[in-house]
């Protein structure tokens, strides 16, 4: 999702605060990378690449050789939006589906992982020193990340409306919010979403603003609100209180993408070749399916597939 300013989500499940300032964070690239990426849609690059003697090349085959005599593969994130990326209960081990899916793909490399936890805002500037080599962290591939970095992107997502269990109002799309108090965090891009359908509205909502989604959830709970938008993972994470029901639309849907120094191109293309196969093989749907975000999943690798 196309998220207005770059805020970490916190989730109240995972006992810290989500702001539900939403987490696919927004905005940074322009110029290709060295040999150029591949166009919005095409598919891995390694997917087609033949070696010189006819066979075909595996990710690791496209690894640049400093990788590959290095042995390890250097991955960013920043922790604060289960079940993206978190960290184990009671522990500082890393996990969620960015760390599962950043181990899978360096396996397919042949590389160990070295997987760190820094502040997000500081995660493109530390792969642009060389301080990384990828970022996995729930990050919006958009227009403006990269005139900066190029992205493979993995995953696509956007709101979705959330109401109590059983759907007690029958809600089954944004129209049907019309006339209804409706909760929207504040400053959010599901915000934007509830106030454009507000405007097709013939009877607007009544819309109030919470500080966080936890907080939005309270007002479900105690009746003064019928529904919220929630991003889809963290919806996803929220729904297994047991107490709310999800709706299955995505609204205002954007690519996440895995984000690569713009002069390395090589890696770029042979994680998203990484990518690809674990796609292709039912890998990846296997990890986004544990941790029930699989309707984010997307059919391809891609590189700078964003708007």
């Amino acid at each position: 999702m196309n998220r207005p300013r770059p805020l970490r989500c916190l989730a109240a499940l995972a006992l810290v605060a989500l702001t539900a300032t939403s987490c696919g964070r927004s905005d940074q690239g322009s110029a290709p990378a060295a040999g150029g990426p591949q166009s919005a849609g095409s598919s891995a690059a390694g997917a087609s690449a033949t070696a010189s003697n006819g066979a075909a090349q595996t990710a690791a085959d496209l690894l640049p050789a400093k990788y590959r005599q290095g042995g390890v593969l250097r991955v960013a994130t920043a922790v604060g939006y289960p079940p993206m990326e978190m960290y184990k209960s009671g522990t500082t081990e890393l996990t969620g589906v960015d760390p599962d899916l950043a181990q899978a793909i360096a396996q397919r490399l042949g590389l160990r992982l070295e997987l760190t936890n820094a502040a997000f805002d500081g995660l493109i500037p530390g792969l642009q020193a060389g301080r990384f080599d990828l970022v996995m962290s729930s990050m919006t591939d958009s227009e403006q990340r990269r005139q900066a970095v190029d992205f493979v992107d993995y995953f696509r997502t956007g709101g979705v409306i959330m109401t109590r269990k059983g759907n007690p109002e029958g809600l089954k799309s944004l129209a049907d919010l019309c006339g209804k108090p409706v909760v929207l965090a504040k400053g959010s891009s599901n915000l934007d979403i509830g106030e454009q359908q507000n405007a097709k509205c013939p009877t607007r909502m009544r819309i109030s603003q919470s500080e966080d989604a936890p907080t939005g959830l309270l007002q479900l709970d105690s009746g003064r609100a019928v529904a919220t938008i929630v991003d889809y993972p963290v919806a996803q994470l929220f729904v297994q209180k047991g107490a709310y029901e999800v709706l299955p639309t995505q609204y205002g849907t954007a690519p996440w993408g895995i984000a690569v120094a713009k002069n390395e191109s090589g890696l770029r293309d042979s994680v998203q070749k990484a990518l690809q196969d674990l796609i292709d093989q039912g890998e990846y749907r296997r990890i986004l399916d544990t941790w029930k975000v699989g309707g984010s999943a997307v059919p391809r690798a891609t590189v700078n597939g964003g708007q």
